[in-house]
């Protein structure tokens, strides 16, 4: 039974995996992005995503963890200096994956991964989040700002509705005389 093993073993050994997704995960981040098929992507997607979390506190413990990662000095110093400093304030999801279609030999579908905050055409494309409002039926600060403008003018309405209720009974009188 295969309970609790359910990462994907991408068809290679476990010794294989480790250097690849170490030898991908320097390339990530030599590079900033990198090609390759879907399923290597997301599985790289949980293996750089952590050490760039550690990243952030550069302290000899994190770097040591990293560099037992990577086996790169030339990562390491990349990921400690320029990648920290773009992706510091970020929480999470420092990654991102674009489905770019199908390889040609065998149908494998291919993407590219890339650090999210390295990609500058996308950066350009983003616009600042607009604030946004939930509308409910209750009254908001505006429309109160509103109501309260629109009460002087009904106060001065209510001043002229008495002599407006006059021809109004008139009128009344009319329809009933009209009617008998």
């Amino acid at each position: 039974m295969r309970h609790g093993k359910k990462f994907n073993h991408l068809g290679r050994t476990a010794s294989h995996r480790k250097a690849m997704l170490s030898n991908m995960a320097t390339s990530l981040i030599l590079h900033k992005r990198i090609s390759t098929t879907l399923a290597k992507a997301k599985e790289l997607r949980k293996y750089v995503e952590p050490l760039i979390t550690r990243a952030k506190e550069d302290i000899t413990h994190n770097r040591r963890i990293a560099f037992s990662y990577l086996q790169s000095k030339e990562g390491i110093k990349e990921l400690f200096g320029e990648v920290v400093v773009k992706v510091g304030d970020r929480t999470g999801g420092y990654t991102r994956i674009i489905k770019t279609g199908y390889r040609l030999g065998d149908n494998a579908e291919m993407c590219i991964i890339e650090l999210v905050d390295f990609n500058e055409l996308m950066l350009k494309d983003a616009k600042p989040a607009k604030k946004t409002t939930r509308r409910s039926r209750r009254s908001s600060g505006k429309s109160e700002t509103a109501v309260a403008e629109t009460a002087p003018v009904a106060k001065t309405e209510e001043v002229a509705e008495p002599q407006a209720e006059e021809p109004q009974a008139d009128e009344n009188n009319e329809e009933e005389k009209s009617a008998e």
